[in-house]
């Protein structure tokens, strides 16, 4: 009797490609951080810049957002490795629904809105000292400095 093995179909064609949301489990920090960028945050700094109605549309500010935050939290700062984790991370796609903006525009959009980016990053601080929680860092820590690594150890 031969070894059964799961299946292993490179070439099957899905008839319904699966959510985004499932790309990583629940309760994963990519959820955490695309829904705080579009329920919580105040973009208005950011979307107020787009005013030309021309040309391609851009990559939505949120998502660009998201990423940036997302990526920041994954210890992630280049633009090229940014722009590589869209490619080939699947939590980096779960937080852009498969967008891949390249590195000469996570860059450009990050020279562009520098100053409103920092008032977003203070908008975030605010929303964890709120929750309770110590940062981003993924293990959501009480800010009360209980965590073992907060005192020392581990």
């Amino acid at each position: 009797m031969s070894k059964v093995f799961r299946p292993w179909k490179t070439d099957e064609v899905w008839l319904l490609p699966p959510s985004v949301a499932e790309f990583v489990p629940a309760g994963h920090p990519a959820h955490l951080i695309r829904d705080l960028v579009s329920e919580e945050l105040d973009l208005s700094a950011i979307m107020d810049a787009y005013t030309e109605v021309r040309g391609y549309p851009p990559y939505h500010p949120a998502m660009m957002v998201a990423l940036l935050l997302y990526a920041y939290r994954s210890g992630v700062y280049s633009s090229r490795r940014i722009a590589r984790g869209c490619e080939e991370r699947l939590d980096f796609q779960a937080v852009t629904a498969l967008n891949r903006p390249d590195f000469r525009t996570i860059s450009e959009f990050r020279r562009r809105h520098l100053d409103a980016l920092a008032g977003l990053f203070v908008q975030v601080l605010a929303l964890c000292r709120r929750a309770g929680l110590a940062g981003l860092d993924g293990d959501q820590a009480g800010a009360s400095g209980a965590h073992p690594r907060c005192q020392g150890g581990a």
